[in-house]
């Protein structure tokens, strides 16, 4: 998983949200190709109730030097979090939940490598559990956040079955705040329906970011023929979570 899209309706968000967050959510600018250190809306909570705020999407744990990371932060796995150096604190105490309309994953055993969209069945918006932290060693402090993965057999073949670990709104607040055992918590959850149809090599680019990347692309364009690799970074394709 390398990018996202958050692009909410109003009146679809579903009523297990509180009133200020689902205002919020609903407010929030259309994104349509969220990629690595661009901006996405999170729930989280420092202490005062929870609330919905930008962060960059590539966690930057608090006592790197530089607000970046030479890692590629944007996913975590979750049996490697609770003891991983980058992870380990936000793990412990400061959690986070990502929503989203859906998400892009690429199909590998294709020839050219092919973006797919993965969106639930049901319409609804879709809730990430993830973690996030705070950098402020200097001007502009940095909140960043990565979203967790593991084995998901709710996503359609042919694309690997891994990915993000989702919630219903409901249990958002209870991720959020901390459960007695919180991969027990996430690995007990149900997993929503998902469907996933091909999309345009577009997505690509970070700079692109229109509602077009959605739109179904049943056969590859002449004009994006190639290898994979044609102008891609390996984040670009290669996710980690299908290692």
């Amino acid at each position: 998983m390398r990018r996202f899209v958050q692009a909410f309706v109003p009146d679809a968000l579903p009523s297990g949200l509180p009133a200020e967050v689902a205002d919020a959510l609903g407010s929030a600018p259309d994104r349509y190709n969220i990629a690595k250190r661009k901006p996405a809306a999170v729930i989280f909570d420092r202490g005062d109730g929870l609330r919905v705020e930008d962060f960059d999407w590539g966690l930057v744990p608090r006592w790197s030097k530089l607000p970046e990371t030479r890692y590629t932060t944007v996913t975590a796995r979750l049996e490697r979090a609770p003891s991983s150096r980058i992870f380990k604190r936000p793990w412990e105490s400061t959690r986070c939940v990502v929503p989203m309309t859906g998400y892009y994953k690429w199909d590998r055993g294709a020839k050219p490598a092919r973006p797919y969209f993965i969106q639930p069945e049901s319409g609804e918006v879709l809730f990430a559990a993830g973690l996030w932290d705070h950098w402020d060693k200097d001007e502009p402090e940095l909140y960043s956040f990565a979203i967790l993965t593991h084995r998901n057999p709710a996503i359609p073949p042919p694309l690997v079955p891994d990915g993000p670990l989702f919630m219903p709104a409901a249990k958002v607040a209870e991720w959020i705040r901390g459960p007695s055992a919180p991969a027990g918590f996430l690995l007990r959850m149900s997993q929503p329906a998902l469907e996933a149809y091909p999309v345009s090599r577009r997505i690509r680019s970070p700079d692109v970011d229109d509602y077009t990347l959605l739109e179904p692309a049943a056969a590859v364009d002449p004009e994006e023929a190639g290898t994979p690799e044609d102008g891609l970074l390996d984040d670009d394709i290669w996710d980690d979570e299908d290692e």
